[in-house]
């Protein structure tokens, strides 16, 4: 018996090939697309402006299946944490982040990651496989019909769960498409962030393809060699590649870059630290989110001190640095940044 086609990652293009393929009319793509994107309905035989023998078609050839959720998890400050199950042995996790203004949906691209950060326990776990359109755009459904039983929206999606984005560019591609779209979540691609750990080529490519998302860079220091110790992917792409590819996508798109940097104790945290990544920042418009490193089992990195953190944020102040400091929130739930892995918790 053949698999059913799972049509949740179907963009608006190949569902009209997917219908031209059924000799029915294009419009049928429109009316689906409602029925999953603003209706919510993942079940063929609801669909009643579709004929019973096109409902009855549907059903025999295709599914509208959402990924598994094998657990929910709640944190006390408000985090909510879903494991979901791909296949034997395969478990992605997707994080809702309440904030007074917003509700931000960190979903994941890849099952486990090829890049080895040595700071991040999804780098540790290795790489499985890329998540299909299906699977990603699954994440964000089934975080959604969770959160409006609580009256609760999603207003912002930040691919930083998981994994690589840009080691999976089609299938990403696809699913911003179906978050951003009117005929899919009609989310605004300035809502929509893509962190990468600076795959300098494909950065390239995004500008290339005229995205109008957000672009994150993971940098964490501006120092090649301490880079090159804990974010492996710098012994093939140093900083300057990628500097040139991020200047090269801010001059397509005219999108500011927002730098992640995460505050080490003794490896990043210095003044001289500071001033290195002032300098890197100056490349092209730009805004550092510092983050609060979360502690994992197994991984010998240490918070930066309070001190050392204030004194970071006020030298980037004194140079016309936009910084922000991100807290940590989810961690009594191993949901915070760097805590993502690939087992049931």
């Amino acid at each position: 018996m053949l698999e059913k086609q799972n049509l949740l990652g179907l963009t608006q293009s190949k569902f009209k090939d997917f219908f031209s393929d059924l000799s029915e009319k294009p419009f049928r793509t429109k009316q689906i697309m409602q029925w999953i994107y603003h209706q919510g309905v993942h079940d063929f035989g609801d669909m009643h402006n579709f004929s019973k023998d096109l409902r009855d078609k549907l059903g025999s050839i295709a599914s509208l299946d959402l990924p598994e959720v094998v657990s929910m998890n709640n944190s006390k400050d408000g985090v909510v944490k879903w494991v979901i199950k791909l296949g034997k042995d395969n478990h992605i996790e997707t994080v809702y982040i309440p904030q007074k203004d917003r509700g931000t949906l960190c979903i994941s691209s890849q099952v486990g990651c090829s890049l080895a950060c040595t700071f991040c326990s999804t780098g540790h776990q290795g790489f499985n496989r890329n998540l299909k359109a299906h699977e990603i755009i699954g994440q964000v459904l089934v975080a959604k019909n969770h959160l409006v039983q609580e009256n609760k929206r999603i207003s912002n999606v930040v691919f930083m769960g998981m994994g690589e984005p840009l080691l999976n560019y089609e299938n990403l591609l696809k699913s911003i498409e179906l978050v951003s779209s009117k005929t899919g979540l009609s989310m605004s691609p300035k809502r929509i962030t893509v962190s990468t750990a600076g795959i300098a080529k494909m950065i390239k490519k995004l500008a290339d393809d005229d995205v109008r998302f957000n672009l994150a860079i993971s940098l964490h220091t501006s120092d090649d060699k301490k880079r090159e110790e804990i974010m492996p992917i710098n012994k093939s792409i140093n900083l300057e590649e990628l500097k040139e590819s991020i200047k090269y996508f801010f001059e397509k798109t005219g999108t500011r870059i927002t730098y992640e940097y995460i505050l080490f104790k003794d490896i990043n945290d210095s003044l001289d630290d500071a001033h290195e990544l002032v300098k890197f920042c100056k490349s092209t418009p730009c805004k550092v989110n510092l983050i609060e490193y979360n502690s994992v089992d197994n991984i010998p990195f240490q918070k930066a001190s309070n001190n050392k953190t204030e004194k970071f944020i006020n030298f980037l102040n004194e140079k016309n640095v936009i910084v922000n400091l991100r807290r940590s929130k989810g961690k009594d739930i191993n949901a915070a940044c760097g805590q993502l892995v690939n087992k049931l918790k």
